[in-house]
């Protein structure tokens, strides 16, 4: 799976060519962090924890200490390999003030380190973040379909057709059960639509999905109100 990335990547490295810093980016487990772990592996013929291998899996916000920290260990010399390797998943929960720290690092690069960052939104980093790294887009593989529940596709549905009122009670419905699974379903269902060409404008399908998506990490990440985030959401539907 994902063999034109791995040759890539592995053509660059024998080539002494391989960027100083990666993103991978693509939906959700799709296997960009598996990828990235196993090529990290087989370069350093190491796993995660060894002094040359660093690795932070968040599922919070990431903290500017948390960088620093990473920054720290990359600052000293390889242990006992050519070079370091760091791996940061969801770099996109890194706030503000962890993104213009992890901005410093990307401008003076430490020698003999490599970076891989991987995000579900690239578009919630700093521009000057992605202007500094090179970007790796990973694609659902052939068969894959994300899990959808039927019933939440279609409440939207009958929802968006409708008036206001219809879609403030769905917003209201949701906010009182767990929101995220059903986040989920939409983005699956929206993502279908855009790569069959079953939906009219690919530009509106696009915004949709970001919207959700944006919702989904606001929601996943912060203690915002879910009601009023779905009432947001729905309107722009």
């Amino acid at each position: 799976m994902f063999q034109k990335q791995r040759d890539i990547l592995e053509k660059s490295f024998q080539m002494n060519r391989l960027p100083h810093a990666l993103l991978f980016f693509g939906q959700k487990k799709i296997g960009k962090k598996d990828f990235a772990l196993n090529f990290a592996e087989s370069v350093l013929n190491e796993k995660p924890g060894h002094p040359d291998f660093i690795l932070l899996d968040s599922e919070k916000e990431i903290q500017i200490k948390e960088i620093r920290d990473i920054m720290g260990k990359l600052s000293f010399k390889p242990y006992s390999r050519p070079f370091k390797f760091a791996v940061i998943n969801n770099v996109h929960l890194m706030n503000k003030e962890a993104q213009n720290c992890f901005l410093k690092f990307l401008e003076e690069p430490t020698d003999k380190t490599f970076l891989i960052l991987i995000t579900e939104y690239p578009y919630l980093l700093l521009p000057t973040i992605l202007s500094r790294v090179q970007r790796i887009r990973f694609y659902p593989p052939k068969g894959f379909k994300a899990e959808q529940d039927e019933d939440s596709v279609q409440n939207l549905s009958k929802a968006v057709k409708s008036d206001l009122a219809d879609r403030l009670k769905l917003a209201k419905d949701l906010s009182e059960g767990d929101v995220l699974p059903v986040l989920d379903s939409w983005l699956a269902h929206f993502r279908d639509d855009l790569v069959q060409g079953d939906f009219s404008s690919k530009n509106k399908a696009s915004g949709i999905i970001k919207e959700i998506e944006k919702t989904k990490l606001l929601l996943s990440t912060t203690n915002a109100n879910a009601r009023l985030a779905l009432e947001i959401l729905l309107m722009k539907m």
